[in-house]
């Protein structure tokens, strides 16, 4: 059964955090917990604003050993692979619209040693990339509208969560479902419930209160939307 994980993976999201001050909120929510980093790389065509380039990841990287999720909202994909992979990328992770040629990238992570992961928009089709599924490493359903950080949680997201999730079943898949947009300690449990294996937390970890805080109330209540979701099944 793909679905094998006993709790949900938790990957803050660097472009909410105090980027003054990185290192310290590396380490902060590394000393509480997370599971991994999520970095968004934006282009200012795929989406309109500009993020991270390769040395910048190079830096966080020198920061910590946890994996570092790197979400490509960037035209041209395969063009930034090796630099990104070079740079310490865990996973990299395309999106659906920026390519025709998917399996392309895929076969070029693999050359590079890396995680390969495909992420799709509020109004892409899940059915449009599950002929994907059994060679990847991790699918992020889209629950905003990529480009914007602090965007809140659009509901219809979780039915296009759970289809993911039925399909991956399905087939026995090894994969990660992760959610990116929104997530709350409020926005997590339904997540979960639906299926997700793998939250992108920004705002909820950074921009209020105690990072360690925060992230524990986030596990808390991923934690019970994994119960309820057994209790259901």
């Amino acid at each position: 059964m793909a679905e094998r994980r006993n709790r949900v993976h938790l990957a803050p999201s660097l472009l909410s955090a105090d980027l003054a001050e990185l290192g310290r909120s590396i380490e902060e929510a590394e000393r509480a917990g997370a599971d991994a980093f999520h970095v968004d790389v934006m282009d200012g065509h795929f989406v309109p604003n500009i993020t991270f380039g390769a040395s910048w990841l190079a830096a966080v990287r020198r920061r910590t050993r946890l994996p570092l999720d790197i979400h490509l909202m960037i035209d041209s994909p395969m063009k930034y692979f090796e630099s990104y992979a070079r740079a310490g990328g865990t996973t990299l992770v395309f999106h659906a619209e920026a390519t025709s040629e998917p399996r392309a990238l895929i076969r070029r992570a693999r050359e590079l040693g890396v995680g390969i992961g495909v992420a799709i928009r509020p109004d892409t089709p899940v059915d449009q990339v599950e002929p994907l599924f059994g060679e990847l490493d991790e699918i992020i359903v889209m629950s905003v509208y990529p480009g914007f950080s602090g965007q809140k949680f659009l509901p219809e997201a979780l039915p296009r969560i759970a289809a993911a999730r039925a399909a991956i079943d399905r087939a026995g898949w090894d994969l990660e479902l992760a959610v990116d947009g929104g997530v709350t300690v409020a926005t997590a449990p339904p997540c979960v419930v639906a299926g997700a294996t793998f939250l992108v937390c920004g705002n909820s970890v950074y921009a209020d209160g105690s990072v360690s805080r925060n992230l524990a109330d986030l596990r808390d209540a991923a934690e019970r939307g994994r119960r309820e979701r057994h209790e259901v099944r």
